[in-house]
């Protein structure tokens, strides 16, 4: 029987934290998905894997005796899948960044000129996030590295090397009745509908959704779109207005799309992320040197215990 490793670090969590809320946090992930990963996981296996109460999560005893296996299985994975890095790190292989829709602008084919002058042998591989994964790919090991607008609280969660900020402004259909105005206030918005993303995006969805600024005023839901170019659409066909990074105006322009600098929204942090625990390489800090050199922001932070790589790949 194959068992997706996601699913049994889900239940790990669950183990370990006695509550959905909780574990979900940990994993990054909404609690309806984590949900759905553990009824998925007692599907596979035909057992019931937790006791559900208003006190939380307890592990049957079916339960208790995956959760002996479970560390030791994952444990053996994750340095499988280090001494597999390291392997290919020796030789000379490929990196792989994930982007978020029009991110992947700011790069250029300067970039990656300039990564592979600084590793020779390398070669970077591309991947759009996915919106139904809040990591991108960074928690499964699928990427080494994600380009993100996020919060700078983020750090808290994610190392990263900072490339600059960028404005978030809204996107509106042509003829919305704010759409001839040059500045929108943040409070003008507040009413409404918005194009949101899934909820399985956890943090993300609320981020773009600008839960944070909100002070607690619901968001009304226009429509759910599962990947950039439906949200566009959405917007366009008048379901929604949504919150997108101020290169969106440049890069996906067109004459039934109006975007707006909105006043009261604080910017987004881009920057190159990765995992906490997790080594930066040679290969990785390369890249984002090659960023800082080309994506045309301006040099953020030193790369955090780099410095010595910082002079060798300068």
């Amino acid at each position: 029987m194959d068992v997706d490793t996601r699913l049994l670090r889900s239940f790990a969590a669950v183990c370990e934290e006695g509550q959905l809320t909780a574990a979900a946090a940990r994993l990054f992930v909404s609690q309806p998905t984590l949900t759905k990963q553990i009824r998925q996981l007692e599907a596979l296996l035909g057992v019931e894997l937790f006791e559900r109460s208003r006190r939380g999560m307890a592990p049957t005893r079916a339960g208790r005796a995956l959760a002996e296996h479970t560390g030791t299985m994952l444990a053996g994975w994750d340095d499988a899948l280090r001494a597999t890095r390291a392997a290919a790190a020796e030789q000379g292989s490929t990196l792989r960044v994930g982007f978020e829709g029009g991110i992947i602008n700011l790069m250029t084919r300067r970039t990656v000129a300039d990564f592979t002058r600084r590793m020779p042998g390398w070669q970077v591989e591309l991947r759009q996030n996915n919106w139904f994964d809040p990591t991108s790919g960074l928690a499964s090991g699928e990427i080494d590295l994600t380009l993100w607008h996020a919060p700078p609280s983020i750090s808290e969660q994610y190392n990263v090397a900072v490339l600059g900020e960028e404005p978030r402004c809204a996107a509106l259909p042509a003829g919305h009745r704010l759409a001839a105005q040059d500045v929108i206030e943040f409070g003008e918005l507040l009413d409404e509908p918005f194009v949101a993303i899934p909820l399985e995006a956890g943090q993300w969805r609320d981020y773009w959704l600008a839960v944070r600024e909100r002070g607690g005023r619901p968001v009304r839901i226009g429509a759910v779109a599962h990947n950039s170019d439906e949200w566009l659409a959405a917007v366009v066909c008048g379901q929604g207005i949504g919150f997108a990074p101020e290169a969106m105006s440049r890069l996906a322009a067109r004459e039934d799309v109006a975007y707006r600098p909105v006043r009261g929204l604080p910017p987004s942090q881009v920057g190159l992320y990765w995992p906490k625990g997790r080594e930066l390489t040679p290969a990785m800090a390369a890249f984002v040197r090659s960023c800082r050199a080309t994506v045309g922001f301006s040099a953020g932070p030193a790369i955090p215990g780099q410095s010595g790589w910082a002079d060798a790949n300068g």
